[in-house]
């Protein structure tokens, strides 16, 4: 379906039919989601939950030559606060000409919800156009605006022809959704629906080089559009640009750090390949609706195996698996010597990971290639995409079937209970988030990190040699826990970690 017909997407929910509330084996929750009976968000107790307005602004305050347009209180807008030098400093990266994050809080107040805030908005979009002269202007619309009932897209309507910069209204509700992961469909609807394909409807110029014309024919033909995540470091992006070249073919690299002007002609691919499936299906799948671009969207190249998979994917698309095939034994022969000291070192080793479904079970396949057992996963949200992966993942792993798996996003208290229990020599998990294991004592290895390389077959050396670092020199953990303590009561880690979620709603 079409959903870029209407003003908002809708909610995972109902769209993916997602899970927010899991307790039990891989192979439990594996069996329950092929029943298609895994549709369980039902808790007696939930103590923290995630906001898609957030989630969004983690794609959007990346943009290049862009103004971002909070229209809420000043609370929600605050959340741009921490990240304008990281914002400016990876743009800069890209474009050494980048200005960085640039930004405006509409500010409602108590009056504003009595008479609504499309006058504040008005005002903001027409200063920000004046004042910056931006090539998109992105209108976030909060809890607030959409609760009193502020129209906000026949406002940018009626704005977009007084403005010079294209207005990209995105429908970031917190309220609506539980699935934090919606804000990724809410910024792309957006997207979809004012940046891809701008000006393609007009009359297209007489082609008198016809050369020149087989010339942007072919190029076309042997382009692919790689859909990165925000989570990705620069060095991620130049690691897989490396790989893809080396196959010749061309690579753009969409949506994060992007300039508004380079989705315009972003349907002139031959295919669109995904980092992160939980990221990007939204897209793809417009994507071939509308323009009839193929897409790739099986897993994260994450790993020495899910690398692999992701390459071959995209060789055997353009029909060239042999030469993707050479191109990964050369690597795999330099990588296999690289790791052999980590490996030694890492054996045996145990961990538990929290975070994104796809990055977990994939990060999951690494560390065991490492030679580390994997004792649990804790994910934000499942769906048929987790499924998929884990599936292969227990293929290839057996014994992976009896780790244990919590799907809740927030949910500290979860994650005590579970790292109370198994106690693992490290947890990998989800920046932001991973305060609560240092405090039990245990090592902590981001998940992910902007600065740092996990992708690739460069990513799983880097991975190795700085997680064997951080377990050689425990100290900062075993410190901490001296001197913090988490809020929960001693009994509660003797307790049922899944005694809140109602396991009946799945079943």
């Amino acid at each position: 379906m079409d959903y870029t017909r209407e003003k908002t997407p809708p909610i995972r929910e109902e769209r993916l039919g997602a899970c927010m509330a899991f307790g039990g084996s891989c192979c439990d929750i594996s069996r329950q989601s092929k029943k298609g009976c895994l549709f369980n968000n039902n808790r007696k107790f939930s103590q923290s939950q995630g906001c898609q307005l957030t989630l969004s602004l983690a794609i959007l305050n990346t943009i290049r030559d862009s103004v971002i347009i909070v229209h809420s209180p000043i609370g929600c807008g605050a959340n741009l606060v921490a990240q304008a030098g990281v914002s400016k400093g990876f743009q800069k990266l890209r474009d050494p000409n980048a200005f960085g994050l640039r930004w405006i809080n509409t500010n409602l107040d108590e009056v504003d919800v009595i008479n609504g805030g499309e006058e504040k908005l008005r005002s903001a979009i027409l200063y920000a156009d004046r004042e910056y002269r931006p090539s998109a202007i992105i209108v976030m619309n909060s809890c607030v605006p959409a609760l009193i009932g502020d129209d906000i897209d026949t406002l940018i309507e009626e704005l977009q022809k007084q403005v010079s910069a294209r207005i990209v209204p995105v429908h970031c509700e917190g309220f609506k959704t539980k699935i934090q992961a919606t804000a990724y469909d809410a910024v792309y609807h957006g997207i979809l629906r004012t940046l891809v394909g701008v000006g393609e409807d007009e009359e297209e110029p007489i082609i008198i080089d016809e050369l020149e014309e087989l010339k942007r024919k072919y190029r076309i033909s042997r382009t692919v559009n790689v859909l990165n995540v925000s989570s990705m470091s620069r060095p991620d992006e130049e690691n897989l640009v490396k790989l893809l070249s080396a196959l010749d073919l061309n690579v753009r690299i969409l949506p994060c750090y992007a300039h508004p002007d380079d989705f315009a002609d972003s349907f002139e691919a031959a295919l669109n390949v995904s980092i992160c499936a939980t990221h990007d299906d939204y897209f793809v799948e417009h994507m071939k609706s509308k323009y009839q671009i193929p897409f790739i969207l099986r897993t994260i190249p994450i790993g020495i195996a899910n690398t692999n998979k992701w390459l071959l994917d995209i060789a055997g698309f353009f029909g060239i698996e042999e030469q993707a095939r050479k191109l990964i034994d050369s690597e795999m022969r330099e990588l296999n010597i690289a790791l052999a000291p980590y490996r030694e070192f890492l054996k045996g080793k145990t961990a538990f990971l929290g975070g994104g479904e796809i990055r977990i079970i994939t990060t999951a396949e690494l560390l065991h290639s490492l030679g580390m057992e994997i004792l649990g996963l804790r994910g934000f949200h499942f769906d048929r995409y987790g499924e998929g992966l884990l599936e292969e993942l227990m293929e290839e792993i057996p014994e992976s079937e009896r780790a244990i798996i919590n799907i809740g996003t927030g949910q500290p208290f979860e994650q005590a209970n579970l790292l109370e229990k198994y106690q693992p020599d490290v947890f990998v998990g989800h920046p932001g988030g991973n305060g609560w294991a240092n405090k039990q004592g245990i090592p902590v290895f981001p998940l992910f990190g902007q600065a740092y390389e996990y992708m690739g077959y460069v990513g799983v050396y880097e991975v190795a040699r700085r997680l064997t670092r951080i377990l050689k020199n425990t100290s900062y953990s075993r410190n901490l826990v001296k001197h913090a303590r988490l809020p929960y009561r001693q009994d509660w880690y003797s307790e049922d970690p899944f005694a809140y979620i109602n396991q009946d709603a799945a079943l």
